[in-house]
């Protein structure tokens, strides 16, 4: 098997699993040994989170099996919508919630 990339493990989660939306983090610095994902697929509708991690690693078999560490987060889009909306908008450029130079 080829270099195991961030790019890569989440072309195989989208195909295998029909996943909506994949957040791959290489957690190695580059080397491609230690990954931290987030995956959204309507497939984990009505499993809880064992089975859905089960149907994740089932499917990512042999790329974990070439890497050291791997961790997931499992999310149907229902949930994935609703993280999303309790996190409100992105605060970049902020401090304390305030753009930086107002006084509001």
């Amino acid at each position: 098997m080829s270099q195991i990339t961030d790019a890569s493990i989440r072309d195989a989660i989208t195909q295998r699993l029909g996943a909506t939306h994949v957040e791959v983090t290489d957690m190695s610095g580059g080397c491609g040994q230690a990954f931290t994902c987030l995956i959204v697929a309507p497939q984990f509708q009505g499993l809880n989170s064992l089975k859905r991690h089960r149907l994740a690693n089932a499917a990512l078999k042999e790329e974990i099996a070439a890497i050291h560490a791997w961790t997931a987060k499992c999310q149907t889009p229902d949930e994935w919508e609703r993280d999303k909306a309790k996190a409100g908008p992105p605060m970049d450029g902020t401090v304390g919630g305030h753009v930086q130079g107002t006084s509001a």
